[in-house]
């Protein structure tokens, strides 16, 4: 199997590269670790690779705030310098500036 580094990091905020949304990661997957339903749930042309980093993001839109599961491919660097306003990013990180969240001490 092929290892590879994953190109983005915990507390790094970044948009999706086709659908309007953006978030903060807070874990990453080195190769595809979800069900077998939820990738099979997306249309063949847009089925990503198994073989490559899946990010865990606390995810936002214009509407509003979920989780999303999302595979390397799909992911680009949030260049906004915007805050996440998603409610559980207190949950995961204590302090943000423009590029840098620092992981919040788990008891």
């Amino acid at each position: 199997m092929l290892v590879r580094t994953a190109k983005f990091g915990i507390g790094q905020v970044v948009r999706h590269r086709k659908h309007p949304f953006r978030g903060i990661i807070f874990d990453v997957d080195p190769i595809f670790e979800n069900s077998e339903k939820w990738l099979n749930s997306m249309p063949e042309e847009n089925k990503p690779s198994r073989d490559q980093p899946y990010y865990h993001l606390l995810a936002e839109n214009s509407e509003t705030s979920y989780i999303a599961y999302v595979s390397e491919q799909n992911l680009l660097v949030d260049k906004s310098s915007q805050p996440v306003s998603h409610p559980l990013v207190g949950n995961f990180f204590s302090t943000t500036s423009k590029t840098v969240t620092i992981l919040r001490a788990t008891p």
